[in-house]
């Protein structure tokens, strides 16, 4: 089971008045493990980028002046995501600046690009959380304090960083993370990353409680067993 955990940034709210793409984050879950592969990118996006998102951000057009155009990382893009599950927090508005994007390098090159919803899986985490916890807040911070999920090295967004967050928000939301660490087909001389380093500090600064087991539910337990063991006619090997 590929995932593909994906957030991006843009110079503003709306990309059908003109906003565009700046940044897009992505990093890869096989089996709800991180493989350590991931997608980055900082791209031109040929205009201004106003005040108010420079503030969310932290991204000036002069950082953005020598990066590519999205055109020049939109086949590697697609060709990252292509097949895969797409966890996005509030993925109507990620995906509407990734199609217009496409959309926009087709127009200028003739090359046809498909919509991302047509060849991904697409899972709204943010609708999920909501289902989970109506009436609450859901942005990744509020969920971050629901969750236990330390993030106070985010000082402003990012795409990769965002992705990574979520990354932790979505296993905690949908039962938990099966491994800390990167699973087992990552090289093994990839050097640790700052990801790695923050979820070992994370994991040794909590006191794990443990709860065991009543009398009572000890004895249900095994009441449980002898039934399961006399209907399968065999003895239980647990």
């Amino acid at each position: 089971m590929r995932l593909i955990v994906l957030d991006t940034e843009t110079t503003g709210l709306e990309s059908k008045q003109g906003d565009r793409l700046i940044e897009v984050g992505a990093l890869e879950m096989v089996n709800r493990r991180l493989t350590g592969e991931s997608f980055h990118e900082y791209v031109n996006p040929e205009r201004d980028i106003p005040m108010e998102a420079q503030a969310v951000h932290g991204i000036t057009e002069e950082f953005v002046q020598d990066k590519p155009l999205f055109s020049a990382v939109a086949d590697a893009f697609i060709e990252f995501i292509r097949d895969a599950e797409l966890i996005i927090h509030n993925a109507p508005f990620d995906l509407g600046f990734l199609d217009n994007e496409l959309a926009l390098v087709a127009k200028k090159t003739g090359r046809s690009y498909p919509k991302i919803a047509d060849i991904c899986k697409i899972t709204d985490s943010l609708k999920l959380a909501r289902q989970k916890h109506p009436g609450q807040k859901n942005n990744l911070d509020a969920l971050c304090r629901r969750y236990g999920i330390n993030n106070a090295h985010r000082q402003v967004h990012g795409a990769l960083l965002d992705s990574e967050i979520l990354a932790d928000v979505y296993l905690s939301m949908t039962g938990g993370q099966t491994d800390l660490m990167l699973g087992s087909e990552t090289s093994p001389n990839r050097s640790e990353t700052a990801l790695d380093r923050r979820r070992i500090t994370d994991l040794q600064a909590y006191e794990l409680k443990v709860v065991l087991a009543t009398d009572e539910e000890l004895a249900a337990h095994q009441v449980k067993l002898e039934a399961v063991a006399q209907a399968s006619g065999h003895e239980c090997f647990w």
